[in-house]
């Protein structure tokens, strides 16, 4: 089995270029002010580990203020100490702002290192609950009195006897009993009467009246 061919990547050698060059820088700079050993050693780790931090932040949780102010602060670190070291500041007798910077670098990456490690990276908004409107105030609609009817009297409205109602009857039923008048017709000569339709029909008289009535 063939094993791959190494790659070298023009990128990544450019950064270790870079990286180291800036390592170094900032250890000459962090001896300058008079951190000797491995203080020295220290300072460039701790601002490259506060720039990767911050870049991390801006990568996973998006913009924001907290992120952007520590990546510039670790930045200006960063290249401050490239430029000092480029002969602008003689190393040999640092000034006393240069010193109290080294000297205060510690806690301000502590600082922005817990900040970025321990603050929440989306904040949402607390929005206000909704308030609802006030209901409408219910109008209870007046009372309107009805007008007492007037006092009929006995002799005013006689009471009529109810005519008794007049059955319904089905079509199919009237087919039927034509053709029982026909039958009884053609057989007696005489037209049939409405006992016998009753009897032949089987139903009750009221309903053999109305069936008579549509036969006539």
């Amino acid at each position: 089995m063939s094993r791959p061919a190494l790659r070298i990547d023009a990128v990544l050698v450019q950064a270790v270029i870079a990286g180291a060059l800036s390592f170094a820088h900032l250890h000459d700079l962090a001896a300058a002010a008079g951190q000797a050993g491995w203080k020295a050693w220290a300072y460039p780790v701790s601002v490259d580990l506060l720039l990767v931090a911050a870049w991390r932040r801006l990568r996973s949780d998006g913009p924001s203020r907290l992120a952007w102010s520590w990546f510039v602060i670790a930045l200006f670190a960063s290249l401050g100490a490239n430029i000092a070291t480029a002969g602008f500041l003689d190393l040999a007798n640092p000034p006393a702002l240069l010193r109290l910077g080294i000297a205060g670098w510690p806690a301000l990456a502590f600082l922005g290192g817990t900040l970025l490690a321990h603050s929440n990276g989306h904040q949402e908004p607390h929005l206000p609950a909704p308030v609802a409107p006030d209901p409408a105030p219910r109008v209870e609609p007046e009372p309107v009195s009805a007008p007492e009817p007037e006092p009929v009297s006995v002799e005013q409205a006689p009471v009529l006897p109810a005519a008794d109602p007049v059955p319904a009857v089905p079509a199919v039923l009237v087919e039927h009993a034509r053709k029982v008048a026909d039958d009884h017709r053609a057989r007696t000569g005489t037209r049939i009467d409405t006992d016998t339709l009753r009897a032949r029909l089987g139903v009750p008289p009221p309903l053999a009246d109305a069936i008579a009535a549509q036969l006539a």
